[in-house]
């Protein structure tokens, strides 16, 4: 569905918690865009949003059923409620932006894409650490084969998530909305490691819970190593058990023909580069992370995921991160976790 050039692309997001705000505002920022509509459960004076001046509707169905002409919807709830929402707005043929993760499950995530086929319509995922200029220089390194033949990938994730944000009575750190720490936390860098090197294969792994009894349902740390189906070995290390604040998201590529490593707390600085016959560009400056107060989150680069989708809607691009490889990363974390549940099973026999 291809907008005329003249014509505001018409966004509604669903769910205004920390990221539904930074949707909502980047869409009212935007010259070709134009925010029509918020939903969320709790009050107006809860939000924050009043200055933004726009409708604001208590349910997803009514949201639907009192706005005209809408080209979007934006989907910022819980993880749990990602794919039965995407269904919902595509059957009401909108397109979609979905937070990540598009999905809990490989199945879930197969039913948005057989709506999203049958209705015409595009889902956008939201993958925004591609946007970081380190993450843009190594992709077009990893493309151009200039690292030779890739022998290991090093991703190591080292987060802090206390009870400073699993709070009681919330939906984070459940296992039916949250889903577990690869979901909510990492995804953004298996997103990476998917964008750069592929699929993966032989999941072997390492599961504690070190600090999160009675805040999560789940593990805050593991040890996972792999192979990737186009060659070379992978390691995926995480935690959320850091003490008081995060400590990196750093990957490391070691090739046939150089070495990389990219650091920092959020994959933001290119701290290592070595290839035979290359000499590093001066990069742009990566934008500050998301910022929650006690807590940091990912690359706050949401303005470029509304540029897409209004470039790609009117015809002068395509999208960045389709449906399918939203359904990738939670499948290769789907898969993460079945070595954790029967690791969980026998140690329990």
């Amino acid at each position: 569905m291809t907008r005329s050039s003249d014509r505001k692309v018409r966004f509604a997001v669903v769910g205004c918690g920390h990221i539904g705000k930074r949707h909502a505002e980047m869409i009212s920022r935007h010259p070709e865009a134009e925010l029509v509509a918020l939903c969320d459960i709790r009050e107006a004076d809860q939000l924050g949003l009043a200055h933004l001046n726009v409708p604001l509707f208590k349910d997803m169905d009514a949201l639907l059923d009192g706005t005209a002409d809408l080209d979007v919807v934006n989907i910022c709830t819980p993880n749990g409620l990602h794919a039965q929402q995407c269904v919902k707005a595509l059957e009401n043929r909108n397109n979609v932006v979905c937070e990540k993760p598009m999905g809990l499950t490989k199945a879930s995530c197969e039913q948005v894409i057989y709506k999203a086929l049958q209705m015409h319509r595009t889902v956008f995922g939201v993958m925004q650490n591609r946007y970081s200029p380190p993450s843009q220089w190594i992709k077009g390194v990893v493309d151009q084969r200039l690292l030779g033949n890739v022998h290991m990938v090093q991703l190591n994730c080292y987060w802090n998530r206390d009870e400073r944000y699993y709070k009681q009575g919330g939906w984070k750190g459940t296992a039916d909305l949250d889903g577990g720490t690869l979901f909510t936390q990492f995804s953004h860098f298996i997103d990476i490691m998917y964008w750069l090197f592929g699929d993966i294969s032989d999941i072997q792994g390492k599961f504690a819970d070190f600090n999160h009894q009675g805040l999560t349902d789940f593990e805050d740390s593991g040890f996972v190593n792999f192979r990737f189906l186009e060659g070379g070995m992978g390691s995926l290390n995480y935690s959320t058990a850091v003490w008081d604040r995060n400590l990196e998201s750093s990957m490391t590529i070691i090739g046939s023909k150089g070495s990389v490593k990219i650091g920092g707390q959020y994959m933001d600085q290119v701290e290592y580069c070595h290839i035979n016959g290359y000499t590093m560009p001066e990069l742009a400056p990566t934008n500050p992370a998301n910022d929650y107060g006690a807590y940091k989150g990912s690359a706050n680069n949401h303005g470029y995921i509304i540029d897409n989708v209004v470039d790609t809607l009117k015809g002068r691009n395509i999208i960045t991160t389709n449906a399918l490889e939203g359904l990738k990363v939670v499948e290769i974390i789907e898969r993460i976790y079945k070595e954790r549940d029967e690791q969980r099973l026998r140690e329990t026999r």
